[in-house]
């Protein structure tokens, strides 16, 4: 039998009862613990010790994002390489020592160590993630995993409101030696959560060695693009991270330009985004079942194209934060429907390499396309530069049209086997 049908519980089963989604949920909140305070922390003594110098600020943002990006497709062939519980327990407590590390090199005055910490654990998240995919497969029921997936969105959602407060509230109150401390801390205790996880299952590792990892980066890309149902996602991933990187530094001036607002105003949209996002991951969880998830992902894409259409054009307050909390409640759809694709359509030993295929497609794509933000903010008008934006995005949503029907191998083998014999 396959793993995933020794692993996989029963569709009946409750998802809190499951041992592995209860492990990856209180892991996840001490990782966000230690990810929101490292992130606004260093942030605040970034700014602090060079003065608001915008160069060493977009550093932040470049140590941050560059490793997913370069360790992307190398971290998703090793997760399939190595055992998923063991890898992610490692990466935890590397991040770990890595900030432990930092915080004895700030002892001793040398300050621009902190990228480092950003940095080690932007690098082991790439190795670390592909992980928890896979082990979604093998402990998660299919019929499940949308619903599961909704929660821990969810969870996501209520750090996007709550993390930013957190991480300054520790550096203002505490300073950076003691936020840097909660953030080794942190992730020491999720490295020690993880050991409640379910024994990794026993896989042939013969073949694993003997095959070369550049061969198995390749299988990699060959799969993907022998799959029609990821393959189209690939090049909506692609087409969502252009759309996205367009806008997303150019939020001040929706405020300052289109709302006459000061900066400052930018957060009362950020919190109107975040808390319907924590709504958007409730409602899906209710009807997770009952759609599609590539047509969820259509519908995501669909309505976040039309509120950024909207928003750049908008010059009234309360609609531009009604087209962003629309906006934000459409977002969890656009996740759960992308990891729900991957899951559902990928064997369990290309699970790491197809995440490492697809996400850095995205994220290569948004960090090209935030770095020319500013070019082109200055080259053509925010209504066009949001207009062009929201239309990519609806592109996004028609090449999807295509696969509305398609159905993962498992759900074919099902509907094969109830379906009655003719006569």
């Amino acid at each position: 039998m396959s793993i995933e049908a020794n692993a996989s519980p029963a569709a009946s089963d409750s998802l809190f009862r499951n041992r592995f989604y209860q492990t990856i949920l209180i892991s996840n909140i001490f990782l966000q613990i230690g990810i929101w305070v490292r992130n606004f922390a260093i942030l605040m003594f970034v700014t602090e010790k060079t003065n608001n110098d915008p160069l060493a600020i977009s550093l932040i943002s470049v140590v941050e994002f560059a490793p997913i990006f370069v360790f992307g497709f190398i971290g998703g062939a090793f997760a399939d390489r190595w055992r998923p519980k063991r890898t992610m327990i490692w990466c935890d407590f590397l991040s770990a020592v890595s900030v432990f590390a930092v915080l004895i090199t700030l002892l001793f005055e040398s300050w621009e160590t902190v990228y480092l910490a950003t940095f080690v654990s932007a690098i082991l998240s790439q190795f670390s993630q592909p992980s928890v995919m896979k082990m979604f497969k093998q402990h998660i029921h299919p019929d499940k995993v949308q619903q599961g997936m909704a929660l821990f969105q969810s969870l996501m959602a209520i750090f996007m409101i709550l993390g930013p407060s957190l991480g300054i509230f520790a550096y203002h109150h505490f300073g950076i030696y003691v936020s840097i401390g909660v953030m080794g801390v942190a992730f020491l205790i999720s490295a020690l959560v993880l050991f409640r996880l379910p024994p990794d299952a026993e896989e042939k590792q013969v073949e694993k060695r003997e095959s070369k990892i550049m061969k198995e980066l390749a299988d990699g890309f060959r799969y993907v693009w022998n799959n029609p149902t990821l393959r189209v996602l690939g090049a909506t991933f692609a087409i969502a991270g252009f759309a996205v990187g367009i806008v997303q530094t150019l939020g001040i001036f929706v405020v300052t330009e289109r709302l006459g607002k000061p900066k400052e105003f930018l957060q009362f949209l950020l919190i109107a985004n975040g808390i319907a996002m924590l709504i958007g991951g409730a409602l899906v969880m209710s009807f997770a079942k009952k759609i599609a998830p590539q047509v969820l992902l259509a519908i995501g894409i669909l309505v976040s194209g039309l509120c950024i259409f909207g928003i750049g054009w908008s010059t009234s307050i309360p609609l531009t934060i009604t087209l962003q909390f629309i906006n934000g409640l459409t977002l969890p759809c656009i996740q759960i429907g992308i990891n729900t694709m991957i899951l559902k359509w990928t064997e369990q030993a290309f699970v790491g390499r197809v995440n490492g295929v697809l996400s850095p497609m995205f994220t290569g794509m948004m960090v090209i396309m935030m770095s020319l933000a500013g070019v082109l903010k200055k080259l053509f008008p925010l209504t066009g530069i949001y207009s062009t934006s929201g239309l990519v995005m609806l592109l996004g949503a028609l090449i999807l049209v295509p696969i509305f029907k398609n159905k993962p191998k498992e759900e074919n083998a099902a509907a094969a086997a109830v379906e009655p014999e003719t006569p």
